[in-house]
């Protein structure tokens, strides 16, 4: 009866058409967008309003939400989940948006952030994760890491690949797979390019993913998973056989797309 229901309000929900405010603030402001084709658009466009509809929203210290933040941070998330079944932000309820960088206090058993700092005792954070509860974004980190991606960072991917990894019940770097034998690539692939990355932070060599990713196996996939779509082409030619492994779990193909329309 559930399952009735939710197909039933998600009907409505698309009945209506997209906004065309609500296109322009996707494409004026993600760039990966205009690599999709008109199929993936349209399936983006509809993610976005089930995604806006089904989570609560809530604005904190003063930050007035609106339908531009709203809509680039849905369409961010739905980016990551484009090819995957529509119920994998199941463990999604709400997301809280801060105006700017805010401060954490002890860290506590269960969540993931991006720290701006080493991690000693309250620290500032651009995102959290809960592991049964919500995801917390900086709107100004938003805005910045989603106009340059070049740069590899973004808040959003990150704290929502948090949120795929936790789907199983534990956060391991490693998301739902279907097979043994794509477990069994997953963690070869995975642990061999986390510990080597480790390694290279370790002894000061220069590496191409951000050496938080080096924290622990959970990071690891977060911050891969920035860079396999802010930085696709660049990944998969330093690091193919990871690409590979991203590519078959998202079902997307970045780099390719990226190349297709030069």
């Amino acid at each position: 009866m559930w399952h009735w229901f939710r197909d039933f309000r998600r009907r409505k929900i698309l009945a209506v058409p997209f906004p065309g405010e609500w296109e322009r603030y996707i494409r004026n402001n993600i760039a990966y967008y205009q690599h999709l084709d008109l199929e993936e658009k349209k399936r983006l466009k509809d993610l976005v309003r089930i995604f806006i509809a089904e989570k609560d929203w809530e604005g904190c210290n003063g930050l007035e939400l609106t339908d531009e933040i709203r809509v680039i941070i849905a369409a961010q998330a739905c980016l990551l989940i484009l090819a995957l079944p529509n119920d994998y932000y199941r463990n999604v309820q709400t997301i809280y948006v801060y105006p700017t960088t805010v401060i954490s206090p002890e860290r506590s058993p269960g969540f993931f952030e991006i720290p701006t700092s080493p991690v000693r005792g309250p620290i500032p954070i651009l995102g959290e994760a809960h592991h049964s509860g919500p995801v917390i974004l900086v709107w100004d980190a938003v805005k910045r890491e989603t106009r340059h991606p070049e740069n590899g960072h973004n808040v959003v991917f990150h704290e929502f690949a948090h949120k795929l990894d936790m789907l199983d019940g534990s956060a391991d770097g490693t998301p739902p797979l279907t097979t043994s034998e794509e477990y069994l690539r997953w963690s070869r692939v995975c642990s061999e390019e986390y510990l080597e990355l480790r390694d290279k932070v370790e002894n000061g060599e220069p590496v191409f993913f951000d050496s938080y990713a080096a924290t622990n196996e959970a990071e690891f996939f977060a911050v891969v998973t920035e860079y396999f779509f802010s930085k696709p082409e660049s990944m998969k030619r330093y690091h193919p056989e990871l690409y590979q492994v991203l590519k078959d779990f998202y079902q997307q193909d970045p780099a390719q797309k990226v190349l297709s329309t030069l």
